[in-house]
């Protein structure tokens, strides 16, 4: 199995981190995608994936997009330019916290789709309560990507399969409570478009059982994401992850490294 989108540079991880990487390759974890949220944690993200064999995305996160730096795309194309670089992002669109202020979410989201788009490389996106926004964003640029963690309604994902992008799905789809929405959604997402991912160390799959006393997610967890959409889907645990595995080199690719 890929995990398509973990935050291992985060300080939930600083004093366990070999130990939760050796549990994810117990739980064939075979490569997983480290998510760069600004700057410093794009930089660490890359180290981390040539010191453990994986690959990484460079970008701004609409939370930190207040503090982007003024040469943004310059920084990105330097980081961009390692082999463990395989997409822009995380970048998009936020309007759920709004941590940032929206005219710069959106500034700083189009400096990193026109730089996706010029260099020819996939995006690593985010949307929460922003989707019509995020759309017009969108139809200025041509991009491939993801748009990981998808909780949003019908139309948006109409919207976003319509454009091409892959849809990332995390343990929101295991929560009973947030999660109804995707899990009635999920028969809509067709097997070649769909990518599996924790957001570890976010977002514990709430069936998990027993949880651990951490109620941190990580990467071993992937599994049980795996199986809950395949109980949606009426499909195996194994097809859902083969066809996630699959889509995630098809989408990466040639940037792709070969993992762990």
């Amino acid at each position: 199995m890929i995990d398509a989108g973990v935050n291992l540079t985060s300080p939930q991880f600083e004093k366990d981190r070999g130990a939760v990487l050796e549990r994810a390759r117990a739980a064939n974890i075979a490569n997983m995608l480290l998510i760069g949220c600004d700057i410093q944690s794009s930089i660490e993200s890359q180290v981390m994936a040539r010191s453990y064999g994986f690959c990484s995305t460079a970008g701004v996160h609409p939370h930190d997009a207040k503090d982007a730096p003024e040469d943004l795309a310059h920084q990105l194309t330097e980081l961009a330019s390692s082999e463990e670089v395989v997409a822009i992002g995380e970048c998009g669109l936020d309007f759920n916290r709004d941590f940032s202020p929206r005219p710069i979410q959106e500034q700083v989201c189009i400096t990193q789709l026109q730089l996706a788009e010029q260099l020819a490389m996939p995006v690593y996106l985010h949307e929460r309560d922003a989707h019509l926004r995020l759309k017009a964003l969108l139809e200025d640029v041509n991009v491939k990507g993801v748009l990981h963690c998808f909780t949003g309604d019908k139309a948006a994902l109409r919207y976003y399969l319509d454009y091409g992008l892959m849809i990332g799905v995390t343990g929101w789809v295991c929560d009973e409570r947030r999660g109804q929405q995707l899990r009635e959604l999920i028969q809509y997402i067709p097997n070649d478009r769909l990518l599996i991912e924790t957001d570890a160390p976010y977002l514990l799959p709430r069936t998990l059982k027993p949880k651990p006393k951490s109620r941190r997610n990580e990467p071993a967890y992937l599994r049980e994401i795996a199986t809950h959409i395949a109980s949606l889907k009426d499909a195996t645990t194994d097809a859902i992850a083969t066809c996630s595995s699959n889509n995630f080199n098809a989408l990466f690719s040639p940037h792709l490294t070969d993992g762990y």
